[in-house]
């Protein structure tokens, strides 16, 4: 019996050029935004995390930080929430920020039911030492943009993020 022929044309396969496994990433990150994307952040994480672990901080526990400093004490949920940190992590992120004397879970003034996260005194200095490493860190990640085009990154990824 002959096999019967398939339903749709199957194209034949390109013979693999010499060079193609050297550029295979170049061309996928390319053809595939989510894969750059993703591959971009690891690179961006890794960065953050090499400037952040001299000063014994997470990202996440940076973030915290400075949304503390930034806008004064707030309950667990409300740091999860607006810096888009799983709840689950949040609570092993606040329980290493208290356990390195860095912040302190108070009854909420609101709501005593709640919990307010309260920077300490140290917090302050543990910040700006962080923060000092900033400028470092962007140069270093994103030194092959220009100013533009950093600018031009930002606002995509806040388009993507629903943040502009």
């Amino acid at each position: 019996m002959t096999p019967t022929p398939p339903s749709r044309p199957v194209s034949p396969r390109r013979k693999p050029e010499a060079g193609d496994r050297d550029r295979y990433f170049s061309r996928l990150a390319q053809e595939r935004p989510d894969i750059a994307m993703c591959r971009a952040t690891t690179l961006v994480a890794r960065s953050i995390d090499e400037e952040l672990s001299g000063h014994g901080l997470t990202v996440a526990q940076h973030l915290v930080l400075k949304m503390l400093h930034d806008v004064g004490p707030c309950s667990q949920q409300e740091l999860s929430t607006q810096l888009r940190i799983d709840r689950s992590v949040m609570v092993g992120c606040i329980d290493g920020l208290e356990d390195s004397g860095l912040v302190r879970r108070e009854r909420h003034a609101r709501d005593r039911r709640a919990y307010a996260v309260t920077p300490t005194p140290e917090a302050g200095p543990a910040l700006a030492a962080a923060e000092g490493g900033v400028p470092r860190l962007l140069d270093r990640t994103f030194g092959a943009l220009t100013a533009a085009e950093r600018r031009t990154l930002s606002q995509l990824v806040g388009k993507i993020l629903d943040v502009s």
